[in-house]
């Protein structure tokens, strides 16, 4: 087998992140084990090795020869272009099962080690399976040089290639609407080149709240206005003004099965001038063109002020659940002096936890967020949260209150290492750890375990449904004193 060969082969399972394993016999009769991106558990693909190195081969999917059994067509018409949902040709439990077995895997290849038993509850559906995000962030372009405009998502293997989703399943309708309306609207204007790094359209950022369905829509472009604008008889103004219009009327969502949520409703229209080169979506400059700037959303019975760039969990209902799972770990007797949430964002956990603790200290590095969970905090009337901004490495040295309990929800990478050995020298009676990344948890448990900590209950959410990605929730509890 020699590198770019095509071959074909079965997929047997899939691994976290979304790689297909299969095996390949070679003409003396030698088995490789095979990773190929993109693979479906049953499907029969075929692909082009990339790499042949340490015993194994490394593939690269070319396309589907035959089906997994259950496997149908996608409900979307992007699927398999734009790259965001990996598992949309399976029946949602199908996706559910698949993903599971992906973190069981890695628990138990993680907890090989410990002694003590420990229990995997399997995994939690999300609450909406479609039209569930409450974040977009589209990009103008073309889907090949000199192509008319397009204002959409990244094509899959692609850096400057943009393709429309006005049919994209995991968005709402009021998404949608704005998509379509907006891309109309700029026809013929030019959009930002990052090659050239000429234009003016970059992004077109959308924010709804699932529980009181406020809409926040936000047109980023450079400072410099195109002499096209003009003579397009286009304007910013007009866009808004546009926009107001199309969503005058209550707004409904046909995707969203299940319980009622509130119509969509316009609370806030922005013009962000961004003029870094970087592809990035940034604010140089915020407008208000109607409204305010940020959007109110609900979670738990508390109340969050969301604005264009706020982290925020991006499926309402998933988060509540994830939430709840949280909540549900903890015992009536783990009601904590001090709590603190390391990692916190905008302070939801913390400000969840706060009515059960006498303190909650957040941790946080983006001043942003930071400055977002004071002010939900006081939106909440909760004044035993407090919220730092820095990074936990340096943070936990300068906090003087000891805590009961910890909650750790770190970036996808995980904890850094050095301030691993700082979280485990408190010595609390038990951790709570929300990963994203099952394989940086894992990661992160074996050294736990080395600790003295030793994992007592485990389970998946399926926040983003559809996606190879998963959350994680698990409680570890110190073996013995030291």
């Amino acid at each position: 087998m020699k590198k770019g060969e095509i071959l074909q082969a079965k997929i047997e399972r899939t691994d976290f992140s979304n790689k297909g394993i299969a095996h390949i016999k070679d003409g003396d009769g030698t088995v490789y084990p095979a990773v190929i991106k993109g693979g479906l558990p049953g499907q029969t693909v075929e692909f082009a090795v990339a790499k042949k190195r340490g015993g194994r081969i490394e593939g690269r999917l070319l396309g589907v020869a035959e089906k997994a059994p259950r496997e149908g067509e996608s409900p979307c018409p992007h699927f398999g272009a734009c790259g965001g949902c990996s598992y949309l040709t399976l029946p949602y439990e199908e996706s559910l099962k698949i993903k599971e077995e992906q973190v069981r895997r890695i628990l138990e290849g993680a907890l090989s080690a410990q002694k003590e038993p420990w229990r995997f509850e399997g995994i939690k559906p999300s609450p909406r399976i479609f039209g569930y995000r409450n974040k977009m962030e589209f990009s103008f372009g073309d889907e090949k040089p000199g192509g008319p405009l397009e204002l959409g998502l990244h094509k899959i293997g692609g850096f400057y290639d943009i393709i429309s989703v006005p049919e994209c399943r995991i968005a709402d309708e009021d998404f949608r609407k704005i998509l379509v309306y907006t891309k109309a609207y700029f026809e013929g204007v030019p959009y930002f080149h990052k090659r050239t790094h000429e234009g003016w359209l970059r992004h077109l950022l959308i924010r709804k709240a699932a529980r009181t369905g406020e809409i926040l829509a936000a047109l980023v472009t450079t400072p410099e206005l195109p002499g096209e604008l003009s003579k397009s008889g286009r304007s910013v103004e007009g866009w808004k003004e546009g926009l107001l219009r199309l969503l005058s009327e209550n707004s409904t969502d046909e995707q969203m099965a299940g319980e009622a949520l509130p119509a969509g409703k316009l609370t806030g229209i922005l013009h962000i001038l961004n003029g870094s080169v970087a592809d990035v979506v940034r604010a140089d400059e915020t407008r208000i063109l109607y409204g305010r700037d940020y959007i109110v959303e609900e979670l738990l019975g508390l109340r969050f002020r969301i604005s264009a760039f706020s982290f925020f969990q991006t499926n309402t209902l998933g988060a509540e659940m994830l939430y709840e799972t949280v909540r549900d770990m903890l015992r009536p007797a783990d009601v904590a002096q001090v709590i603190y949430d390391l990692y916190s964002g905008t302070g939801t956990i913390a400000q969840m936890l706060a009515p059960a603790a006498q303190k909650v200290i957040g941790v946080e590095i983006v001043e942003e967020a930071v400055a977002a969970a004071r002010k939900n905090a006081a939106l909440n009337g909760l004044s035993n949260c407090e919220f730092l901004c820095g990074d936990v490495l340096k943070v936990l040295d300068e906090v003087e209150e000891k805590p009961d309990l910890i909650i750790l929800d770190p970036p996808r990478d995980g904890i850094h290492p050095k301030a691993l050995p700082k979280i485990i020298a408190y010595w609390v009676p038990q951790i709570i750890y929300i990963s994203c990344k099952p394989t940086s948890l894992a990661r992160d448990l074996e050294v736990f375990l080395a600790s003295g900590y030793r994992v007592e209950r485990a389970v998946a959410c399926d926040e983003f449904p559809w996606s190879r990605h998963v959350e994680t929730v698990v409680l570890m509890s110190k073996v013995k004193e030291k």
